[in-house]
């Protein structure tokens, strides 16, 4: 009798741990096709990106993403949404001029790649290839819309041959246009990526477990325990 009855909590306890399993593959798999529709829709590598810098930010010094959130700006802690775009098709009419994604470029090859936000100034083309003049919106004497100077802009510089040319950047490089930003979720993406937030998330999933494995299985044990007692206390009157 016992054993069957072990058996059965166990049974329990598997079909409550292969649901949540089920659910979670089925969110992963959701999360992962949302992510593959959105680079082949917006034809880039990187539909998304966190804003983890402020030099886009026109607002100084309030460039926290919870100051002013909905001003022409982008502030540090938005999300932009970024669309592969063909470079000669990139607007280069300042101030009007697209805010543009680049691969940085590289001084050698052990050099991180990472990805930089700016805007266009100008564009010209060189032997078929597209190289772009930029600035970020917030850096310099001279801030989004004012006309900056061209010592102003940023000099780009690589070691590949056609990455960059007389300091502008190449479009082989381009990653996309951004069409979007979404205010304060890239604070929730960057908190989370952290070491912190990894803790804490680890400490819900641990809290998850508990409430709905431990904490059932327990309340189980204890009223057989207590069923077996009123038995006990029935068979002795």
């Amino acid at each position: 009798m016992h054993f069957h009855q072990q058996k059965s909590r166990l049974t329990k306890f598997g079909k409550r741990f292969w649901k949540v399993l089920v659910l979670l593959t089925i969110f992963a798999i959701c999360l992962a096709g949302s992510w593959f529709i959105l680079k082949a829709v917006l034809s880039t590598d990187y539909p998304l990106v966190p804003v983890y810098s402020d030099n886009m930010c026109i607002i100084q010094p309030h460039c926290d993403g919870f100051t002013h959130p909905f001003e022409r700006t982008l502030h540090k802690g938005d999300v932009i949404v970024i669309q592969g775009i063909n470079a000669k098709s990139v607007e280069a009419e300042y101030p009007n001029s697209d805010v543009v994604v680049f691969h940085t470029p590289k001084q050698d090859p052990s050099q991180e790649d990472r990805l930089i936000i700016t805007r266009v100034i100008t564009k010209e083309e060189k032997d078929d290839i597209v190289y772009f003049r930029t600035k970020s919106d917030g850096e310099g004497t001279h801030k989004w819309p004012e006309m900056p100077d061209i010592k102003e802009c940023e000099r780009w510089s690589d070691y590949r041959e056609n990455y960059t040319w007389n300091g502008m950047i190449s479009e082989k490089l381009l990653v996309g246009k951004v069409v979007l930003r979404i205010p304060w979720v890239g604070h929730i993406v960057s908190f989370i990526t952290s070491y912190s937030g990894i803790l804490i998330v680890a400490v819900l999933i641990i809290i998850f477990i508990i409430a709905k494995f431990i904490v059932p299985k327990y309340k189980d044990s204890k009223a057989k325990t207590k069923h077996e007692n009123d038995l006990e206390k029935v068979s002795e009157t």
